[in-house]
């Protein structure tokens, strides 16, 4: 037999009591909670990233990142939604409350560092007072 193609599964692992659990990223996917987002919550902005933020009423925050194509092709895409993810995970919200946080990604932000979008990340966040 030979060595397989497929590429190994990438999971998150989160301290959980006792053991380490598995779980996915809490990430918005369906588009009608993206449009509640986008229209009921609140908006703030500097030169990288747009952040609209809506209370979801769970325990846990979520998010969903918005790349147009016009940011660059697919590898500029991901490696953007890749540092925003990253910089959530990092970053957990301390209000106790949940939170659906939908970012979208400016042009601008096309061949910044980590450090400079975790800042923006970070700033919009202190903005909006989570």
């Amino acid at each position: 037999m030979g060595l397989s193609n497929r590429r190994p599964r990438i999971f998150i692992l989160y301290e959980n009591g006792p053991g380490v659990v598995m779980k996915h990223f809490p990430s918005i996917k369906k588009n009608e909670d993206f449009r509640k987002v986008y229209d009921t919550g609140n908006s703030r902005a500097n030169h990288f990233l747009v952040m609209y933020i809506k209370e979801n009423g769970r325990a846990a925050d979520r998010i969903g990142i918005s790349v147009s194509g016009k940011t660059g092709n697919s590898v500029v895409r991901h490696h953007l939604t890749r540092l925003l993810r990253e910089s959530f995970r990092l970053n957990p919200s301390e209000t106790g409350k949940g939170y659906d946080l939908v970012i979208v990604v400016r042009q601008a932000a096309v061949g910044i560092s980590y450090r400079e979008i975790e800042k923006a990340y970070l700033d919009l966040r202190r903005r909006h007072g989570i």
